[in-house]
């Protein structure tokens, strides 16, 4: 979407909350060029907390031999 600076600096926040909201950048008209707002992309992994699930050497899971617990044709339930 592209729209003049009079409107940009008439609806600042609005636009900028928009832009927040849906991620859509938006681009600004000024003396014949074009500026564009675009919203920071957010890593969401960032936000993950660790948990500790592994109890003993994560490296003996590794080398574990399941063969004897797998059977050709069973299925995950």
């Amino acid at each position: 979407m592209k729209i003049k600076a009079t409107k940009l600096r008439q609806n600042l926040y609005r636009i900028l909350d928009d832009i927040l909201q849906t991620g859509i950048p938006i681009e600004i008209e000024r003396n014949g060029r074009v500026l564009k707002i675009i919203p920071e992309k957010i890593n969401k992994l960032v936000n993950l907390e660790k948990h500790d699930l592994i109890i003993g050497d994560p490296e003996e899971i590794v080398h574990m031999d399941w063969s004897s617990e797998w059977h050709e044709g069973d299925k995950l339930t």
